[in-house]
């Protein structure tokens, strides 16, 4: 049983998730994404700050759900459809490339002495955080044009890549990269089996009209059996000793999928779900990333804290180049870039990983989420300049896909 007492700091940790989107919201000429502030003052009254709030268990068990539930979100904004023809070739090659880049930028700096192992620096510098960038496409009109359907998908491209690939090499499980391979291989096969399940029984006419009339009664049905497939995949992820957040991913790509069909599709099915992610566990996964943050460790060499602009730097040229390939005018090409860089729910889940699985010291895991900070502010308000109609001479310039979607 928990202790009463260990409530006190999720105290702490639920006022700051109020607060810090109140307090931005009242400050209009402060452009700061909520997860930014939601972090600092994490860090403010964590063990690095004022030491008011340490991770009990009742705060532990909140942030991991509110990781599964992150990226559990992050598949739900992947749109399969997308991810066809050149739309494809192009997102796969271009995230081939970052990882080139980015493995570049690790053996640099293992080669330096900054850093422990390449391999684990390239994955984290791969990804691109769609929960970021999606609303953001969306208030500049683009989420739907061909340039923000190709962003997306290279985006959805990335997140996949980097958590299959963390999952596959940096596993709890040391049994190596063939048995690896195989859990996997089993995993894909248990999700396609459970989609299939899904998809047929959903048709049933018992069924359907069974979840119609439960979905939005007390029973909630459909959110009930969102929940179930999170917790179930994220079982079988652990179970099979690859990495929770590969589960939960997981599970969102496959309801997204799901969803999309129309004896499953209800309006405020998604709504209801951001508001059990995003009202309750996301906020305190986040908090409790600031509680974590080694402050002391990253500033006590300069060596590391130098380590936030060069890592900085690297994120931005190992996601910003390959979106020369997409062959639009220069302001969206650097837009494009600028948004396929900023990451940071992934970098810190990854740096996590890494510190309990001794692959990164504290002090490089900070400056990891330092460099994802970094990235959240300044990035995304720069490609917005960059997307306004008026920056933009040619703002229809068509991509090379040809406005395959």
């Amino acid at each position: 049983m928990v202790p009463a007492t260990s409530f006190n700091g999720l105290v702490v940790v639920c006022l700051i998730a109020v607060a810090a989107p109140l307090l931005l919201s009242l400050a209009r000429g402060l452009r700061v994404p909520s997860v930014v502030a939601e972090i600092g003052a994490g860090i403010l009254v964590g063990p690095s700050g004022l030491g008011l709030v340490q991770v009990d268990q009742a705060i532990r068990l909140l942030s991991l759900l509110g990781l599964a539930f992150l990226l559990f979100a992050a598949g739900l904004e992947i749109d399969a459809r997308a991810l066809r023809g050149r739309s494809l070739r192009l997102s796969v090659i271009g995230f081939a490339g970052s990882f080139a880049l980015a493995l570049a930028v690790g053996g640099t700096l293992q080669a330096a002495g900054l850093v422990g192992d390449a391999t684990f620096i390239a994955i984290v510098l791969s990804a691109t955080s769609l929960g970021v960038i999606v609303p953001v496409l969306k208030d500049a009109g683009e989420s739907a044009s061909p340039f923000g359907q190709l962003v997306l998908a290279a985006s959805s491209i990335a997140d996949f890549g980097a958590i299959v690939l963390l999952s596959l090499l940096f596993s709890r499980d040391s049994s190596g990269i063939g048995a690896q391979l195989i859990l996997i291989g089993g995993f894909a096969a248990a999700i396609a089996a459970v989609g299939f399940v899904i998809a047929r029984t959903g048709r049933t006419m018992v069924l359907s009209g069974v979840l119609v009339r439960l979905q939005d009664t007390t029973a909630q049905i459909r959110v009930r059996l969102a929940w179930l497939l999170l917790v179930a995949l994220v079982a079988l992820a652990a179970k099979l000793g690859l990495e929770v957040i590969l589960g939960a991913f997981a599970a969102g790509v496959l309801l997204g999928v799901v969803d999309r069909d129309e004896q499953f599709t209800h309006p405020q099915f998604h709504t209801k779900l951001d508001g059990a992610a995003f009202g309750i566990f996301v906020p305190v996964f986040f908090v409790t990333t600031g509680l974590r943050f080694d402050l002391d460790a990253l500033t006590g060499s300069a060596s590391t804290l130098a380590l936030v602009p060069i890592l900085l730097l690297a994120l931005a040229a190992a996601r910003g180049l390959p979106a020369l390939l997409y062959r639009v005018s220069r302001r969206r090409t650097i837009a494009a870039g600028l948004l396929q860089a900023t990451s940071l729910p992934f970098i810190a889940a990854a740096s996590q990983i890494g510190v309990e699985l001794g692959i990164v010291t504290p002090g490089v895991a900070a400056a990891l989420v330092g460099a994802g900070l970094a990235s959240v502010l300044v990035f995304p308000a720069a490609a917005v300049a960059l997307l306004r109609p008026s920056a933009d001479p040619t703002p229809h310039a068509t991509p090379i896909l040809g406005g395959t979607r």
